[in-house]
């Protein structure tokens, strides 16, 4: 597992702060620290409440909530849903689920995250 950890710009119908994004190949989900969601986005109730596995084996941290946030990577606007994980120790994690949903990668050697070309052209569609 390999991880790169950039600033980024997310927007919700509340507001928009920068934080720190880590993109983590061995995370399947996006998550954010509920201590920035109340600033930029509602949170919405999950239909079930997850029970989201852990790297302590055993340990399973209940999410109840979720948003939808708009965010920016190298001037291309793309959105996502981030579960709003209790106790998360990054600001932002993407998971492997977002970044092949917007052909987002990642560059270890550098480290930096990059936007497939095709996609900011699909934005302007």
């Amino acid at each position: 597992m390999s991880i790169i950890k950039i600033p980024m710009l997310f927007v919700g119908s509340k507001g928009e702060k920068s934080l720190y994004g880590l993109f983590d190949s061995g995370a399947n989900l996006s998550c954010i620290n509920p201590e920035y969601v109340d600033e930029i986005e509602e949170k919405v109730a999950l239909g079930r409440v997850r029970q989201i596995a852990t790297a302590a084996e055993g340990h399973f941290i209940e999410v109840k909530y979720a948003v939808r946030l708009d965010f920016y990577m190298n001037d291309v606007l793309l959105s996502d849903e981030f579960l709003v994980v209790p106790g998360l120790s990054e600001e932002v994690i993407i998971g492997a689920a977002t970044m092949q949903k917007w052909r987002i990668k990642l560059d270890f050697e550098h480290d930096k995250a990059t936007v497939d070309p095709k996609v900011a052209k699909m934005q302007l569609i």
